[in-house]
């Protein structure tokens, strides 16, 4: 089970509104952040995969961190985006673990194929 496990330290690029950045686990600390992960990008499994999220907290219901996660790497987001109008829509960050740190550390790396499962995990707050 990953419930109560802390994400580890993690340090990967995105491709996010027509620019490269990198993002850590300091930029997802202090806010509910939903990390979805994806098979290899496929115009296919879009109108499953990257969707927004809400949470709902005692006291309020607001929006989740969006951020999906693929074993690509970053310049292939950027071609999906490009080739694709829906996914140029998207304006989350699309991050890329062609390392597979994230897919090891939420467990759904499947490592005789090199790819990762599908899988949410809401991440609260603190990590």
């Amino acid at each position: 089970s990953l419930i109560q496990k802390e994400i580890a330290d993690f340090s990967v690029q995105c491709y996010q509104n027509n620019a490269f950045h990198a993002v850590t686990k300091a930029d997802v600390l202090g806010k509910w952040s939903v990390f979805s992960s994806i098979p290899p990008t496929s115009p296919l499994c879009a109108p499953r995969s990257w969707r927004t999220w809400q949470i709902s907290t005692p006291s309020s219901r607001r929006p989740a961190v969006d951020l999906a996660v693929s074993c690509d790497t970053h310049f292939v987001h950027k071609a999906w985006h490009d080739a694709s109008e829906r996914i140029q829509k998207i304006q989350y960050p699309m991050l890329a673990d062609p390392t597979h740190c994230l897919a090891k550390d939420f467990e759904v790396y499947i490592e005789a194929d090199g790819v990762a499962e599908r899988g949410s995990f809401i991440v609260n707050p603190e990590g």
